[in-house]
């Protein structure tokens, strides 16, 4: 043995290697006293070997001076396990090392949460002491993860012909989307870098330099507050962009991609094949969300028109129909043989959520009964146990309101409906995309028309119809779809994208009817809009979240399961200090002048 600290690591060894003088170097992970013979499970990155040190051993006097998470190296020599004490579920199960000689590299004080087992401990712990998180096995292995999940990524479309580029990470301020990070500058007085909120820009610039296929691991900034699937500060994605191409080509480039990783993680849980295109207006309606689980199967209907007869004496209802609301029905297959308890129970889950109540009917074979079934003619209750696709033995739930709140309460309750009654699928990867955003929609507060989403995309609609367009018509304006996208697994929205309006008279006209004038262009995207007066491809992209990516693989509900060193809920790095304070003199390098708030009292 001439290697300083190893001969193997401790997931090396098996029964080939009975017999055999090994070093291991690695942490005490667990110390068992079995009648005075010791048993150390010594750990590192690779995996974990059993050592056994006797009283007969040289070393069992410092073995007994041994604590959890003591780096050490062993020698000794490697052997079988007693017949009856293998464990097959470890690679070394089978093998144990009989400690000869012990030295301590790296003592450790008493440990302020436990590295063996997978207890829950306070978050703000687990961030401080992160390096003593990351030690534990299943935070470990979704790091070891996410790195495999990049490499993937990066094989995947260096294997469709993209091409890696790296964009800067100190840029202009962006005046749309999320708050951005901004860095002073010393030499210019006054004057701020900002982190990218992504690589938007620049990409778009890239396909306007002539370039083709582009992408890149990207970290993103944004200055957020923090949610389960959204990370404070900064998180990465796999953005690319490509020239010449059309919607469809974008979703033919990265469907493989997503679909691959997926197979190759996803532990043998079937995945979408041929991801589904959903019309917005549609996702809306049938799931409530523009995020659809359709693991779910569950598909809300329009009733409006049913509570809205002559004949229909649930006045509940129609008064929200007669000021422009809407009904909506969700099913809830075999729920008649639910009990009270069931349907109450949702009834305070809408309440909570700032809801009257969900109205039901429950169906039988002589018809409906419940709180509105009284108020329904028989007609109507099997119009609607049509329209719902239920029938004896099933139930209907309602939400009525103005329309996008009945279609979020109807999202949210056809979402709990489904966990309830055991209808959510969990062994599956279930796709699809989102398309035909509005490209503009109705600001109530200001009294104008404004983009819905990103006003970079691409209008889907006739050039010269466009171009011809009346900002006052509200009407024709508002119905415009534009061709924008995203792609959604079990619920979760993995990424925006576009085919980008690269057409400066078009970018005039769009940016015309939301109000800004040419000058807004010039002033807060003038790189981009000057780089399209010479010239630009049609291009488009899109960017789906790795840390969303390797979540959904990873099983896990929060992000910071999957990332090596998050912040928490406040945006703090309790682990480094961040953010701090900073001395005097590298405030006066940068010109700056605090102006803090007062102390709260």
């Amino acid at each position: 043995m001439t290697h300083r600290y190893r001969s193997h690591t401790c997931g090396d060894l098996r029964e080939a290697d009975a017999g055999a003088e090994v070093r291991l170097s690695g942490w005490c992970h667990r110390i068992r006293d079995h009648g005075g013979v010791l048993f150390v499970d010594l750990r590192d990155h690779y995996g974990i070997t059993q050592c056994v040190v006797d009283p007969d051993s040289p070393a069992f006097a410092a073995a007994e001076k041994l604590r959890s998470e003591w780096v050490v190296k062993f020698d000794g020599t490697v052997r079988q396990r007693p017949a009856g004490t293998e464990n097959p579920e470890m690679p070394t199960g089978f093998i144990e090392v009989y400690v000869r000689a012990i030295e301590v590299l790296g003592p450790a004080a008493e440990l302020p949460l436990p590295v063996f087992g997978e207890h829950q401990y306070p978050e703000d712990m687990r961030l401080k002491y992160r390096f003593l998180d990351l030690r534990r096995e299943k935070l470990h292995r979704n790091i070891m993860l996410r790195g495999q999940v990049i490499d993937s990524l990066r094989a995947r479309m260096k294997a469709q012909g993209f091409f890696e580029f790296q964009t800067p990470i100190l840029t202009a301020s962006s005046p749309e989307g999320a708050r951005d990070f901004l860095v002073p500058s010393r030499l210019h007085p006054g004057e701020f870098y900002a982190l990218p909120q992504a690589p938007q820009q620049f990409k778009q610039l890239i396909m306007a330099a002539g370039f083709d296929r582009y992408f890149q691991i990207a970290p993103c900034f944004r200055d957020e507050d923090a949610r389960a699937d959204r990370s404070p500060g900064e998180f990465y994605q796999l953005d690319l962009e490509m020239s010449f191409v059309t919607q469809e080509d974008v979703f033919a480039a990265i469907e493989p991609v997503l679909r691959g990783v997926f197979e190759e993680f996803g532990g043998g849980k079937p995945v979408t094949q041929k991801f589904p295109l959903i019309p917005y207006a549609e996702a809306q309606l049938k799931y409530g969300s523009d995020k659809p689980d359709l693991r779910n199967p569950l598909v809300i209907a329009d009733v409006t028109a049913d509570f809205a007869r002559d004949d229909v004496s649930f006045n509940a209802f129609k008064n929200v129909i007669k000021v422009g609301g809407v009904v909506r029905a969700i099913p809830a297959p075999g729920a008649a043989s639910q009990p009270r308890s069931f349907f109450d129970k949702l009834n305070d889950w809408a309440r909570g959520e700032g809801a009257p109540g969900l109205g039901y009917i429950v169906f039988e074979e002589g018809g409906g009964k419940g709180p509105i079934a009284k108020f329904l003619p028989a007609d109507v209750q099997q119009a609607i146990a049509a329209k719902a696709g239920v029938g004896p033995g099933d139930a209907v739930f309602f939400t009525c309101d103005q329309e996008a709140k009945a279609a979020k309460l109807a999202g949210l309750a056809r979402l709990k409906i489904g966990a309830e009654l055991g209808l959510t699928r969990q062994d599956v990867f279930e796709f699809c995309w989102i398309v035909d955003f509005p490209m503009y929609e109705w600001n109530e507060e200001e009294g104008r028309i404004d983009f819905s989403h990103n006003p970079f995309s691409m209008p889907n609609y006739d050039h010269d119809a466009f171009m011809a367009l009346d900002p006052a018509d509200r009407e024709k304006i508002l119905a415009i779809k534009a061709f924008q996208y995203d792609v959604v697994c079990n619920g979760v929205e993995l990424s925006s994208g576009a085919i980008r309006n690269h057409r400066p008279d078009v970018m005039k006209k769009a940016f015309a009817i939301a109000g800004y004038g040419e000058e807004t262009l010039e002033e807060r995207f003038g790189g981009l809009y000057r780089a399209f007066q010479y010239g630009a491809p049609p291009h488009g992209g899109i960017a789906p979240g790795v840390d969303r990516i390797v979540m959904l693989l990873a099983g896990e509900e929060n992000l910071r399961e999957v990332v090596l060193f998050p912040m928490n809920q406040k945006a703090q790095d309790l682990l480094m200090g961040a953010p701090s304070p900073v001395s005097a003199k590298q405030l006066r390098e940068l010109h700056i002048r605090l102006n803090l708030p007062e102390p709260k009292a």
